[in-house]
């Protein structure tokens, strides 16, 4: 599936009854029909080519049962992101892995939905967060590694999030990510 770029409904319908995970790279378009057939497949499902992903294709997703990941998102939309935080399990939405054109931000709002996620929750593809107070409501592990720099407000919010969180502050690795700048209000917060 190396060369995979789109995929039909019909075949879509074929790779949902995959025993196994699926890891669809380098496929960029998802049709409604399509997402929604491999909404039925149960296990990992990697769709780490998709650059923008429809509102109904999200919400088609949204049912599947298993790991899902996008690494190449350009843009997520406020109702994209309410219904990903519908789904159950881990989600990864950008782990910093695909370069620069990948998603940066995020909205307010769509930041709210996603703290309603249950599940393991990676945004570490994420290079700014705003003041955070409610992706810190999330209800489990949430990984945040690509933050370039975290303000005082928002890790005060940061702080009283139930559950693990990890940060970049240069304490492992030497990869290509910058460490996360905290001022020394913001270490008080996180400590």
């Amino acid at each position: 599936l190396q060369n995979l770029v789109a995929l039909s409904g019909a075949a879509a319908e074929h790779l949902s009854e995959y025993k196994g995970d699926l890891y669809l790279y380098p496929l960029e378009k998802l049709s409604e029909s399509a997402a929604k057939s491999l909404s039925r497949h149960k296990g990992e499902l990697s769709l780490n080519g998709i650059k923008e992903l429809s509102n109904p294709a999200a919400e088609a997703l949204s049912t599947h049962e298993g790991g899902l990941s996008f690494n190449s998102l350009t843009t997520l939309s406020d109702e994209a992101a309410m219904s990903l935080a519908n789904h159950v399990g881990n989600l990864c939405i950008n782990d910093g892995s695909c370069g620069q054109q990948a998603l940066k931000g995020v909205s307010d709002t769509a930041a709210e939905s996603l703290s309603k996620h249950q599940g393991y929750l990676n945004l570490d593809g994420l290079t700014e967060l705003g003041n955070a107070p409610s992706i810190s409501n999330h209800q489990g592990a949430i990984s945040l590694l690509g933050l370039i720099e975290i303000s005082d407000s928002a890790a005060e919010s940061l702080s009283k999030h139930q559950g693990d969180l990890w940060l970049n502050v240069g304490l492992w690795g030497t990869g290509p990510q910058k460490k996360t700048k905290l001022s020394e209000a913001a270490v008080k917060s996180l400590s």
